[in-house]
């Protein structure tokens, strides 16, 4: 193997742990909304506001989102991340705010918050 294609696949083997990194780092560690439920239907009416192109509701979210902040119940990178996407959909770029919110929700783990039990269906209960 000559010394020029050696350095060419280190450097494409840097390429490679860059890109993997960038991904790891970019969609899997996102920060973390507080197990609070007005916390979260907020920015579910963001994810509203944002997919349906809706500028009041967006507006109305943002002034949410600042309050919760400024009382500390959010997280300042999580604040962060939703300012950032709030700001793409300002601009226009509704699609990308979208995706960046639908990745950030997804990540959330809702962590702490208690979940409902469901009910079990049986023959009894279903009509």
């Amino acid at each position: 193997m000559t010394s020029r294609t050696q350095i060419t696949l280190a450097l494409l083997g840097l390429v490679v742990v860059a890109l993997a990194a960038r991904f790891y780092f970019g969609y899997r560690l996102q920060p973390q909304l507080p197990p609070s439920p007005e916390v979260f239907q907020t920015v579910d009416a963001l994810f509203t506001a944002v997919t349906a192109h809706d500028s009041q509701r967006l507006a109305d979210c943002q002034q949410r989102l600042a309050k919760y902040k400024d009382r500390g119940c959010v997280p300042l990178a999580a604040a962060q991340r939703l300012d950032r996407i709030i700001s793409l959909a300002q601009s226009g770029d509704w699609t990308t705010a979208a995706h960046r919110l639908y990745e950030f929700m997804q990540a959330q783990k809702r962590n702490g918050e208690p979940t409902p039990p469901r009910p079990q269906l049986t023959a009894m209960n279903r009509r």
